[in-house]
């Protein structure tokens, strides 16, 4: 059993390194921006990677067509690409610290 020890402290080791190394992804992707769009670039808008909306830039051109329904589709269209972005960017980001591996729970 002496061996079984030293080969569970390991992997304790190496999992502590793993959620260090995920907490700081994780901060680093929080303070990054992501950017969608809609209508051909009349609506943008920014998120962070806490999916926080920073930012929704709408196009003069595009209010002044008048037509709120549209508006409302273009505005959520590109906030959900930019949380999409946010998204496939996070996942990756994470892929790279747990090797692929889906670690449910830690992020």
């Amino acid at each position: 059993m002496k061996g079984f020890g030293g080969g569970m402290q390991q992997l304790m080791k190496q999992a502590n390194q793993m959620q260090a190394r995920l907490k700081k992804v994780q901060e680093e992707l929080a303070n990054q921006e992501f950017e969608g769009s809609a209508g051909g670039g009349g609506v943008s808008v920014k998120v962070n990677g806490s999916n926080t909306v920073l930012a929704v830039t709408i196009n003069p051109d595009v209010m002044s067509a008048g037509d709120v329904e549209m508006l409302q589709d273009l505005i959520l269209a590109a906030t959900n690409e930019a949380i999409k972005n946010a998204k496939e960017t996070s996942d990756k980001e994470m892929s790279k610290v747990t090797g692929g591996m889906g670690m449910p729970g830690l992020f």
